[in-house]
């Protein structure tokens, strides 16, 4: 490589990418911004004829009438349940099916990877109601096993471990592995598992965002046992609502998220960055 591609290689980004991605994150971020201003606000923030653009004195009254509301922290509690739950067993069999498909040679293997892509094709509402006569059957209804088991693998996650895997992973690095000894349940948890641990620490990631914010589900099955989204749906039941209240349970929901990816964030990155360098 000669020293003028180099150069290019390694250059700056110039400041409109940056201007590019600063848009992106304003954007982004904008809605839950304007949920705090009204959250922090009186009922009359969004009447007013110059609505806020700066956030209010009356967060933590607005908070403490949505704890007077709702039963806050026990839905809090059931929502990190049921998140880590799901979370934790959708990584590990997922992980454990992709290196499957991705790395083992047994019949059948490329009809049932359709099979698993092909049920990513069918729409989550249409199982809901032959799931919900099911779990009513199991006697479940009401407890949070209905809304952990039908989530504890997904086909999106088997996919995704699937994808990664199949050129992360080289097959005489196996192979080697296999002739030093190795068993196949050792050569999946000292090569395959921290090759993996990129792909696991985003999929966790999206896993865990998406059992947070799931809200269909937990209403028809824990609707008296209910997690954070249902508790709060609560907040807009009145005949009056008052939109202050409703986004400040918004913003007190999402702080969880923000908090798990502050805390996870830098080691996600610095997995996936030494996951490119490996590869």
């Amino acid at each position: 490589m000669n020293a003028t591609r180099r150069r290019h290689l390694y250059a700056q980004p110039r400041w409109w990418v940056y201007g590019i991605i600063g848009a992106f994150v304003i954007g982004g971020a904008y809605p839950l911004y304007w949920s705090f201003v009204v959250g922090s606000s009186d009922k009359t923030a969004l009447t007013s004829t110059f609505p806020p653009l700066l956030p209010g004195g009356q967060f933590w009254a607005n908070a403490a009438q949505v704890f007077a509301t709702v039963d806050f922290w026990r839905a809090l509690a059931n929502s990190v349940i049921v998140s880590t739950v799901i979370t934790a067993s959708v990584v590990f069999f997922s992980t454990l099916a992709g290196y499957a498909f991705a790395k083992l040679r047994f019949r059948g293997r490329e009809g049932l990877m359709v099979a698993v892509v092909a049920t990513m094709a069918v729409p989550t509402q249409l199982g809901i109601i032959p799931l919900f006569m099911l779990m009513k059957q199991f006697g479940w209804t009401g407890s949070l096993g209905a809304v952990i088991v039908p989530t504890l693998v997904t086909a999106f996650g088997v996919f995704f471990m699937r994808q990664y895997l199949v050129d992360v992973i080289p097959d005489e690095l196996i192979e080697a592995a296999r002739v030093d000894g190795a068993s196949m349940i050792g050569t999946f948890l000292h090569v395959g598992v921290p090759a993996a641990r990129p792909a696991m620490g985003i999929l966790a990631m999206f896993t865990f965002m998406t059992a947070w914010t799931d809200y269909l589900w937990p209403l028809l099955v824990v609707p008296q046992n209910p997690t954070l989204q249902v508790a709060l749906s609560q907040l807009q039941s009145a005949k009056y609502v008052d939109y202050s209240i409703v986004l400040n349970g918004a913003v007190l929901a999402t702080l969880p998220l923000l908090i798990l990816f502050v805390l996870a964030g830098r080691q996600l990155v610095s997995g996936i960055m030494a996951g490119a360098v490996k590869g």
